[in-house]
């Protein structure tokens, strides 16, 4: 491909931005709500794999021990390891669906009709001599239920 000497290939991000319709609305709700859903189930699969894994471990120090009720210190610390390790995690999870629900409050309260930015996606253009390079860089698309709307800009 061969670019004119006077002109320069440069890359755009462009901003994609969507109308709040209700089919917009209602999908991205049940985004959010399919997140929340997975989470909640991450959550759950790990407070099952800890009360297993402390189950085994306090199984192994009773068989070594040889009493019932009585776990050796070593024991202990690993409990302990594994339950500060799975309270990170837990934490981490739970600060994630705060977020998700923020989003999902968020979406809920947005009026039929505003634009809300989407994301942005890479373009490429060319520019020459005599060209507003700020105006080329300011270019949007505006999507109404995923069709393109409009394109704004200097393309």
């Amino acid at each position: 491909m061969d670019i004119p000497a006077d002109q320069l290939l440069l890359k755009r991000a462009i901003t994609v931005k969507a109308v709040v319709t209700p089919q917009w609305k209602q999908e991205a709700q049940q985004q959010l709500q399919a997140q929340i859903n997975q989470l909640d189930g991450q959550l759950q699969q790990l407070d099952m794999q800890v009360q297993q894994m402390i189950g085994e471990l306090k199984k192994q120090s009773i068989q070594i021990i040889g009493v019932e009720g009585s776990t050796s210190d070593e024991t202990q610390a690993q409990i302990q390891n594994i339950q500060m390790q799975a309270n990170s995690r837990k934490s981490e999870w739970l600060d994630e669906k705060n977020q998700v629900l923020q989003q999902l409050n968020l979406v809920q309260s947005l009026d039929m009709e505003q634009e809300v930015e989407q994301g942005q996606i890479d373009s490429f253009f060319y520019i020459k001599t005599g060209d507003h390079l700020v105006r080329r860089m300011q270019v949007e698309i505006l999507l109404r239920d995923g069709v393109v709307e409009a394109i704004r800009g200097d393309l």
